[in-house]
């Protein structure tokens, strides 16, 4: 069996958390917003930034 790098672990287990944490929510009836796959930091950072003005 190959060694799996610690990169690729932390990223498979990161992966599954999320699938986890999704799939509890929708198990307690609430529903979790998809992310938006095109927001970038500069955006984040700016839409938080105009709302503490």
């Amino acid at each position: 069996m190959p060694d799996v790098s610690l990169k690729t672990k932390r990223a498979y287990f990161a992966k599954v958390k999320r699938a986890n944490y999704k799939a509890s929510m929708h198990l307690e009836g609430l529903s979790t917003p998809e992310p938006d796959a095109k927001a970038t930091k500069e955006a984040l950072l700016a839409k938080y930034h105009r709302s503490r003005s």
